[in-house]
C-alpha cells in the first residue's frame, strides 16, 4: 500500500491520453507551495498596510479607503503576475501541449442529440449569454421607463406591467440568440427541456405555480410595488415583485419573501389597490357618568387638530355600544395613505389621553361589582342522619 502512493507520487501524471511531465511531488514542491507562501505573504502585505492607515488620525476616512483599495489592486497585480510566471516556468517549453490538450477535454461533448453536442466550453461560454441577457434586460427596463414610461400620462401599475413585460421578452430574446451564437441547436433544446420538464414538473410543482402566480401579479396587477398591504399576520410594504417571489418590508423594518402563489390564491388586504385614502379608527371608552355631548366634541376637535389627517374631510364620532364597564366611542378620520396608519393613531389617542384628564373625563377600567348579602346564613340543627 505504501509503495504504491510512493509510486503515485513520484510518477508523472496522466490526465486521460495526456502524460504530463511532472509527478504530484514535483508540484507541490515546484508550484503549490511558492504558490501558497506568495498568497501568504500578500495576505500579510494587506494586514500590515491596514494596520499602518489605522494609525494617522488627520487622515480622512475616504483618503484611507482609496489607499487601501489601490495597494490591494496593485498587490493584486502582482500576486497574478508571479503566478503566471511560475506556470511558465512550471510547464516550460511543453506549455503549449499542455494547453492543446486542455482545450480538447473542454470541447469534448458530454452530452450530444441531434446536431447539439454541449460540452463544458459550452457550459463556460453560456454564462457569460446569460449575465449579458441579464444586463441588457435589465438596462432596456431602465432606459424604458426613464425615458418613455415617465413621460406618459398612465398609472404607476400599468407602467410596471409595461416595463416588466419589456425586460422579460429582452431577457428571453438575448438568451436565444446567444445560444445560438455559441452553437447550441435550439430545436433540438427544446425536446431536452420537454422531456426534463415532464419529469421536473411533479418535483416543482410549487415553483412552477409560483411562477405563473408572479405572471398574473405582473399583467392583471392586483398589487404594485409600493402599495401598503396585509396578506395573513404580515403587514407591509411591497418593495419588489419577482416572477416566484415577492419582497415585502415589514412594519418593523424586516424583509420577507412571500411565494406569489400565496398573493394570488390568499385573499390580500390592499390599501393602496385604487385610492391611497383610508380611514382610521380611534376607539375608547368614556364612564357612564360622562357628558357624551363633551365627549363627542373634544374627539371631533382632536381628529382636526391632526397635521396627519385630511382637512377637507369632516371627522366623524360614533357612540357604537354599551358596555360593562362604559360606554364606547369610535372616531373616524381620514389620512391621505395608508403609511400614516399608526403615526396618526397613535397621535391622536395621545391627544385623546390629554384632553379628557383635561376636561374631567373619565376613562374607564374593568371592574366587577361584588353585592354582599347582610342577612346572615341560616344554619339548620337537623341531623345530617336519621335514626
Amino acid at each position: 500500500m505504501g509503495q504504491d502512493i510512493l509510486n503515485w507520487i513520484t510518477s508523472n501524471i496522466k490526465v486521460r491520453e495526456i502524460e504530463l511531465s511532472f509527478s504530484p511531488l514535483q508540484a507541490v514542491v515546484r508550484f503549490v507551495l511558492p504558490l501558497a507562501g506568495i498568497f501568504v505573504l500578500y495576505k500579510i502585505l494587506l494586514l500590515i498596510t491596514n494596520k499602518i492607515l489605522e494609525k494617522p488620525k488627520k487622515l480622512k476616512q475616504e483618503l484611507k479607503k482609496n489607499i487601501y483599495r489601490y495597494t490591494r489592486l496593485t498587490l493584486r497585480i502582482i500576486f497574478l503576475t508571479i503566478t503566471a510566471v511560475l506556470i511558465a516556468n512550471f510547464f516550460e517549453a511543453e506549455i503549449q501541449k499542455y494547453m492543446l490538450g486542455f482545450w480538447r477535454i473542454l470541447k469534448q461533448p458530454f452530452f450530444s442529440s441531434g446536431g447539439t453536442n454541449i460540452s463544458i466550453i459550452t457550459v463556460l461560454l453560456a454564462i457569460p449569454v446569460f449575465y449579458i441577457a441579464s444586463w441588457s434586460a435589465k438596462a432596456t427596463k431602465n432606459f424604458v421607463d426613464n425615458s418613455l414610461l415617465n413621460r406618459l400620462t398612465i398609472d404607476e401599475s400599468t407602467k410596471y406591467s409595461i416595463s416588466a413585460l419589456i425586460r422579460y421578452t429582452v431577457l428571453i430574446v438575448v438568451i436565444i440568440i446567444g445560444l445560438s451564437i455559441i452553437g447550441l441547436n435550439l430545436s433540438s433544446l427544446a425536446v431536452i427541456f420537454g422531456v426534463l420538464g415532464i419529469g421536473l414538473g411533479f418535483g416543482l410543482q410549487d415553483t412552477v405555480a409560483n411562477f405563473f402566480a408572479g405572471l398574473i401579479i405582473i399583467f392583471e396587477r392586483p398589487i404594485k410595488e409600493g402599495d401598503r398591504i396585509i396578506v395573513g399576520n404580515l403587514e407591509g410594504d411591497i418593495v419588489q415583485i419577482k416572477l416566484r417571489s415577492t419582497i415585502i418590508n415589514t412594519l418593523t423594518n424586516e424583509s420577507i419573501m412571500v411565494p406569489n402563489r400565496k398573493l394570488v390564491g390568499d385573499n390580500i388586504h390592499n390599501y393602496s389597490y385604487k385610492d391611497k385614502k383610508i380611514i382610521i379608527i380611534n376607539k375608547v371608552q368614556i364612564s357612564y357618568e360622562a357628558n357624551v355631548e363633551k365627549a363627542r366634541d373634544i374627539l371631533k376637535n382632536v381628529s382636526e387638530s391632526c397635521p396627519y389627517v385630511i382637512k377637507s374631510k369632516k371627522p366623524e364620532v360614533r357612540l357604537a355600544g354599551f358596555q360593562d364597564s362604559g360606554i364606547l366611542m369610535e372616531l373616524w378620520s381620514w389620512i391621505p395613505d395608508s403609511k400614516a396608519k399608526l403615526k396618526t393613531l397613535s397621535w391622536i389617542n395621545f391627544e385623546i389621553w390629554k384632553e379628557f384628564k383635561e376636561n374631567g373625563i373619565t376613562i374607564p377600567f374593568p371592574q366587577i361589582d361584588v353585592h354582599m348579602d347582610k342577612k346572615p346564613p341560616q344554619v339548620s340543627h337537623k341531623p345530617l342522619i336519621e335514626e
